[in-house]
């Protein structure tokens, strides 16, 4: 797909077979081919604004999420109507930014997807097996699903990015331009399943702590941001990061935390947290395992990505919460 398709008119990421008509006169094969949830439905009806705020905050309209932590472990669980979780979503992935730090070849020709060995598992090294980050182990577990097959995308290749403990983006922020840790992607298995042996990400102002994911059709694909056909971010549970950021290594990070206030105050994932917000397993002392399922729809026009901007502001070292180098990132990433 070019730049120049992804402008013609779209509705939740598909293009409109009709653009000159109005939403609901675009035809039954195009309400079947985006296979409309009951909350797309009733955005086409109007009602879409509460049914997003509903998922925002819950089926109670309390606006928290309701995964529990006890004796340094963390378990988030999906409750009916609450925003907890994607496990037993069937709801396409939210297309979301992918930041000023995508290093996928959006900007600059900055493009890590075309290094050797960037299909990894692991990804807390550099890709020459250099420096190595500190923080607490984390297990990044995705199941990828063709909701136009309606069945686990085998052979998919999923691309993820985020911050080290500091809030530092490789490749970027001032002083690890040249490492190129936490950045890799995998290759789904016949079930659609790809997982990552990753760390906790730090918090930096302005953002809830989050990890990046871009979904390619293949892994001969996934070499530059053009051939994308999903974009988006998780989030993780408060009680979970409570605990991660007492550590040494995330100094700084409580303190973000509570400046954006609650997951459900980040901008990106304000409206959409039950797709976004992750599963957790597992404690502080021995690592974490986060599983989030991801349903594409390789039917639609993939609508952000591109580094359309994202708030917050990665440091450049030590403490969070200062700026990069350089000047200042957009808004939201």
């Amino acid at each position: 797909m070019t730049r120049q398709q992804r402008t013609r008119p779209t509705y939740e990421g598909r293009a409109l077979p009709r653009p000159d008509d109005e939403l609901v006169d675009q035809g039954a094969g195009f309400d079947v081919a985006t296979l409309l949830t009951r909350r797309r439905a009733l955005d086409v009806l109007g009602l879409g604004l509460g049914s997003a705020a509903l998922a925002a905050c819950g089926a109670d309209g309390s606006g928290s999420s309701t995964s529990s932590a006890t004796s340094g472990s963390a378990t988030s669980s999906a409750t009916s109507g609450s925003a907890t979780s994607s496990a037993g979503s069937s709801t396409e992935i939210p297309e979301e930014t992918n930041g000023p730090y995508p290093a996928d070849g959006t900007v600059d020709d900055v493009n890590v997807l075309s290094e050797s060995g960037i299909v990894r598992q692991d990804i807390t090294t550099s890709l020459d097996g250099g420096e190595r980050v500190d923080g607490v182990p984390l297990t990044m577990d995705f199941t990828v699903t063709d909701m136009a097959q309606g069945a686990p995308f085998a052979g998919a290749a999923v691309y993820i990015w985020h911050c080290d403990a500091q809030g530092r983006y490789s490749m970027y922020t001032q002083g690890v331009e040249d490492q190129t840790w936490l950045r890799g992607v995998q290759v789904a298995d016949d079930d659609g399943r790809v997982s990552f042996t990753t760390i906790v990400p730090g918090c930096y102002s302005g953002r809830w702590p989050h990890i990046h994911l871009e979904v390619y059709p293949d892994v001969d694909s996934a070499t530059d941001v053009d051939n994308v056909i999903a974009t988006s971010q998780v989030a993780f549970p408060q009680d979970m990061l409570t605990q991660v950021y007492a550590r040494d290594e995330y100094d700084g990070s409580t303190r973000n935390l509570e400046g954006v206030g609650s997951v459900e105050d980040d901008g990106i994932f304000a409206d959409s947290l039950d797709q976004q917000l992750a599963t957790i397993t597992g404690g502080v002392s021995k690592g974490y395992t986060a599983s989030l399922a991801v349903h594409v729809d390789t039917t639609t026009e993939p609508s952000a990505g591109g580094g359309m901007g994202g708030g917050g502001q990665p440091p450049s070292g030590g403490q969070g919460g200062q700026p990069p180098s350089g000047g200042q990132p957009p808004s939201q990433d």
